[in-house]
């Protein structure tokens, strides 16, 4: 969330900052039209609150010195006073909470580098793919009739447990998954990040620090009962430890790795570009997640896209990387890094990662500072987080793309932890 005081002194940087996104700039001015309400309604609430203290001060000598009558007059004007201050309190209130649902309907401010654009198609290729391209073999077949022919994941019983979009991996299927999840999380480890396993549901307070709530609210799934959501990704717990928290300098960079399932409803996801893998509704996933001081965070962005693009050079994936346009990119992000890795039977390429500099703006939902260490102020920190990786899309590519005319070949990095070379 943008702070107040940055939307009072740079209403225009903000309104650019919309058109990028292409989204109405009228919310500036919803919410610079609350807060001077807001500020009129507290100088008049003020000015009250002086009149009777000035009053009753008053009426304290007047009691003291004998002249009740006259003080009992001046006790109606303090009562009428304080009425008027009740009337002015739920006025603030209604405002206020404009205020905040104005602000919270602010998305992030795009960082210069974002290109214009307004769809996917006018993001920008940061890192084209420079080898070949993988050539299969004729007969070469996208990975949901693979992983039927091979018995390594079943779709017909995850909509017959659960619905579309739950995949059922059996076999070398569930051991692949297992191995990646694992290799992941070692990667991760080595690069320096703690390893975190959190809870898979969580309450709003946390969702709404991260920018889930409201942005996402229909693509989470919803324990109504419990007032719980089912996590999307491990950002939202792992990020959400540092709610309420004042960091000192030293502190940083704070590196967290975690894996979790993610649960997305996806809502309106239809076609052939959702078969098999290609969008589900539970998968699982690694992240990588950065509290870091604001003069370094955008280094640590790009050290982070660094490790990512060393997984999948790992994993012998052909990838690219994606600056994404104003238009489309998140809700909560000021810079987004795309990996698409080249899914060669479908002859298209599939999202497996964003990282993302999220700079102030989670943190200040968050309450997240550190203390400067000469004047003792407090300031927000900057919040990171990247998929290292996303398990769905990568086994789909892995499946598509090791392919063969006997089955599947598995990427040397991952022998030692699927315990096989091969799916025949």
């Amino acid at each position: 969330m943008l702070t107040l005081p940055f939307l009072r002194e740079f209403p225009d940087a903000v309104r650019a900052g919309l058109k990028k996104r292409h989204m109405p700039t009228g919310l500036v001015d919803e919410v610079l039209a609350a807060d001077e309400q807001r500020r009129k309604l507290q100088a008049e609430w003020d000015g009250l609150a002086a009149e009777v203290n000035d009053l009753s001060r008053r009426v304290g000598e007047l009691l003291r010195s004998g002249n009740a009558a006259e003080a009992e007059a001046l006790k109606e004007q303090v009562a009428t006073r304080k009425a008027t201050q009740a009337v002015l309190s739920a006025r603030q209130q209604e405002v206020e909470a404009r205020l905040d649902q104005g602000l919270l309907a602010i998305p992030n401010m795009p960082h210069a580098s974002v290109p214009e654009g307004k769809t996917p198609e006018d993001n920008e290729v940061y890192r084209a793919w420079s080898g070949p391209l993988p050539v299969l073999p004729d007969g070469a077949r996208p990975h949901w009739e693979l992983a039927e022919s091979l018995g390594i994941i079943d779709f017909p019983a995850g909509v017959k447990l659960t619905g579309s979009g739950f995949p059922v991996f059996r076999g070398k299927g569930a051991r692949l998954q297992r191995a990646l999840i694992n290799f992941f999380l070692d990667e991760a480890r080595a690069a320096g990040f703690e390893e975190i396993q959190p809870p898979l549901m969580v309450n709003a307070d946390s969702a709404r620090g991260t920018g889930q709530l409201p942005d996402k609210e229909g693509q989470m799934y919803y324990v109504e009962k419990d007032d719980l959501y089912l996590i999307p990704t491990a950002e939202v717990p792992v990020t959400n430890l540092f709610r309420d928290v004042i960091l000192e300098e030293k502190d940083f960079p704070i590196r967290l790795t975690g894996y979790t399932p993610c649960f997305r409803r996806e809502a309106g996801a239809y076609g052939k570009d959702v078969r098999g893998l290609n969008r589900v509704h539970q998968f699982d996933k690694v992240e990588i997640v950065v509290i870091e001081h604001p003069d370094r965070s955008y280094d640590t962005l790009m050290q982070m896209c660094e490790h990512v693009a060393g997984l999948l050079d790992k994993l012998e994936l052909p990838y690219r990387i994606l600056r994404l346009c104003g238009g489309d990119m998140g809700f909560t992000s000021a810079l987004t890094f795309d990996f698409e890795v080249f899914s060669a039977a479908q002859q298209r390429w599939l999202e497996v990662s964003s990282v993302s500099n999220f700079e102030t703006y989670q943190a200040n939902r968050l309450k997240l500072r550190y203390r400067h260490p000469e004047t003792k102020k407090t300031q927000l920190a900057h919040t990171l987080n990247g998929s290292a990786l996303a398990l769905a899309r990568i086994v789909a590519a892995l499946l598509e793309n090791h392919q063969d005319d006997q089955g599947i070949r598995i990427p040397t990095a991952l022998h030692r932890y699927t315990g096989f070379e091969r799916i025949d």
